[in-house]
């Protein structure tokens, strides 16, 4: 076996293996060192989602010609001095390696001046080599430049995904910077295009508003706890906010983003009985921790920490969360104020011995029939109103005759006999729609019942639709052909920057689909029109849009025929969930006559059954 060290700038591609995994783990690493240079503005610049250009210009302390130099090695930091300082980290940046992992896999230009230095400095390098120093005319803090991201790594470049799915990615990492430095403002631009233009807020609560939009502040509430352990502020949302899947969920603590699937478990224990499951409302939770008590070092990318007594800092969060929610008290209140409200006499056992009341008998016709006599009862009725004498004696003088009352042949008093007589056929218009109610019911809303050669037949109706939308969502892929119902109101849906990224990436089956979806602005879109089947309701489509992007959140691997069908049958599914119910026979009528027409009648997509026929046999042994 023969042992060797490993060239450098091998060792330092393998490494960067760990802290550069995509174009967002550069935007996350510069972004990082600029808010530890001490920066109030950073922007960053992005071109083809990373893939061409990642710079983040700061106006930081900057850097000497020698330091600008010397921070590409590896494990060159300014933030460890001895081994206690690992016991009292504050800052994000403090292993150096990220810069150095950089210059492994891609180009790096590094311009930057200190507030006491004339000139500037231009460094650059590529492939872990220090090609050039040269003076440059710069303003105060730091420009890096990194252009053509895996250029010396083949493989690792080939297996990004989409630009729409990559910037997504760098949104999210920006976020996360910027939800922990209010007081600093940030600029993202990609492809030209301002994504976010952020001034320093005037507290937590407007960032938060400027990042995430109007609709996640309105639904949210304070939370603050100072104990000995640890202190906590933020906000929560309502359970009204409460959303399908994960999004808006933010843990930090020391003014770091961390990651924590046990501390999230106490806040979903503090939304207990408040909400339904399977949504997750939306938390900004923020932690101040002695440094010394929790170890930020344990990952890579420095997402996940450990804290030296987990269990008590689930408690409190726990605690924090659950009385911040009962203060609020978002349950139904009992109003006690009865000033002014009239009271309510309340009578004796006996009251109804002495006092004779009885309960009104309502008049029932049981000859009306309005599709007989459009809505006059009839004649031979008992219960027949008699039209007062004098209306009587002042019909005599009236002309009969349809020309006399403007082709009216409405008469009066003892006359609408004429009129019945006239309109004997009035139900015949009724007559066809009515058909199906002899032979087809609904049950709970939820059931079709109809006859069938053997027995009754008996239909699942949400699990019908979702049949027959699924191969119609097959036909529409394949030959691209789809029918979009337009909403008579467009609705417009607030859902994110970085789930815009979404619905660009996959317009083009979205639309095959029938879904018509437009962007309006850099965090909305605009809902015009959705396939048939589906609701143009304002609520419904905007439950909608929240399963769409669950559905189109998920990454697919496989071919693209299983893509494909996959697909369908979540839509399918969605739109079981979210289209109009059948409320009455002919609309069941119509649903089983399109379900039988499809290819299998039987069963979903995914296996479950349609249909099932209960025997005369069966009926029969059941009395």
């Amino acid at each position: 076996m023969d042992i060797r060290i490993l060239p450098s700038n091998i060792a330092n591609m393998i490494a960067a293996g760990e802290v550069v995994q995509r174009p967002a783990s550069v935007v996350k690493e510069l972004m990082e060192n600029a808010v530890d240079a001490g920066a109030d503005q950073v922007t960053v610049v992005i071109q083809d989602a990373g893939r061409t250009l990642i710079q983040v210009i700061d106006n930081g302390c900057g850097m000497s010609p020698d330091q600008a130099v010397l921070c590409f090695e590896r494990h060159a930091t300014s933030k460890l001095r001895t081994a206690e300082d690992l016991q009292n980290i504050l800052t994000f940046g403090f292993r150096g390696e990220a810069l150095a992992s950089i210059a492994a896999v891609a180009e790096v230009t590094l311009k930057t001046r200190r507030e006491e230095d004339e000139v500037g400095c231009q460094v650059e390098f590529a492939d872990s080599q220090h090609l050039a120093t040269q003076e440059a005319a710069t303003p105060r803090g730091a420009n890096f430049s990194v252009r053509n991201l895996f250029y010396n790594v083949p493989a690792r470049r080939k297996f990004l995904k989409s630009d729409s799915v990559e910037f997504k990615h760098i949104v999210t990492e920006f976020t996360r910077v910027v939800l922990t430095r209010p007081e600093t403002g940030f600029t993202l631009t990609h492809n030209g295009k301002d994504v976010f233009v952020l001034r320093p807020a005037k507290s937590l609560k407007f960032r938060i508003q400027d990042v995430l939009g109007a609709n996640v502040v309105k639904d949210v509430v304070d939370i603050q706890a100072e104990t000995s352990v640890v202190g906590i502020h933020g906000f929560v949302g309502s359970p009204e906010a409460a959303r399908k899947g994960l999004g808006n969920q933010y843990f930090f603590v020391n003014g770091r983003f961390f990651r924590s699937p046990y501390l999230h478990k106490a806040v979903m224990k503090a939304y207990e009985n408040l909400i339904p499951e399977g949504v997750t409302p939306p938390y900004f939770v923020y932690m101040d921790i002695d440094p010394q008590a929790v170890d930020v070092n344990i990952h890579p990318t420095k997402t996940e920490i450990k804290f030296e007594d987990d269990s008590v800092v689930f408690q409190i969060v726990y605690a924090c969360i659950k009385e911040a929610l009962g203060k609020n008290s978002f349950g139904e209140s009992i109003d006690f104020d009865r000033e002014g409200v009239p009271d309510i006499p309340a009578f004796s056992s006996g009251f109804y011995e002495t006092h004779d009341v009885s309960e009104p008998q309502p008049g029932v016709d049981p000859t009306y029939n309005p599709f007989d006599n459009d809505g006059f009862q009839s004649v031979d009725s008992p219960f027949s109103n008699s039209f007062p004498s004098d209306w009587a004696q002042a019909g005599e003088g009236f002309d009969e005759s349809p020309h006399a009352r403007g082709g009216a042949s409405v008469g009066y008093g003892m006359n609408t006999s004429r009129f019945i007589e006239k309109r004997d056929d009035y139900g015949k218009l009724f007559e066809d729609k009515l058909t199906p109610s002899k032979s087809v019911l609904t049950l709970s809303g939820k059931y079709i019942i109809t006859a069938a050669g053997s027995g009754l037949m008996i239909v699942h109706m949400a699990r019908a639709m979702e049949r027959i939308l699924y191969e119609r969502f097959l036909s529409a892929i394949s030959r691209n052909e789809h029918v979009t119902q337009t909403a008579l109101f467009p609705v417009t849906v607030q859902v994110g920057v970085e789930n815009m990224c979404l619905f660009e990436e996959h317009s083009l089956l979205l639309a095959s689909l029938g879904f018509d979806i437009a962007p309006f602005g850099t965090d909305t879109i605009v809902v015009n029109g959705v396939p048939e089947g589906y609701s143009a309701e304002a609520g419904k489509v905007q439950a909608m849009v929240a399963d769409l992007l669950l559905i189109l959140a998920e990454d697919h691997n496989a071919l693209e025929e299983m893509m494909t069908a996959n697909m369908a049958s979540r839509f399918a599914r969605l739109g079981s969930l979210s289209g109009d119910p059948v409320t009455n026979p002919v609309e069941a009528q119509r649903l089983i006559d399109e379900l039988l027409a499809c290819g299998n009648a039987e069963y979903t997509s995914t296996g479950k059954k349609i249909i099932t026929i209960m025997s005369v046999d069966e009926i029969e042994r059941r009395f």
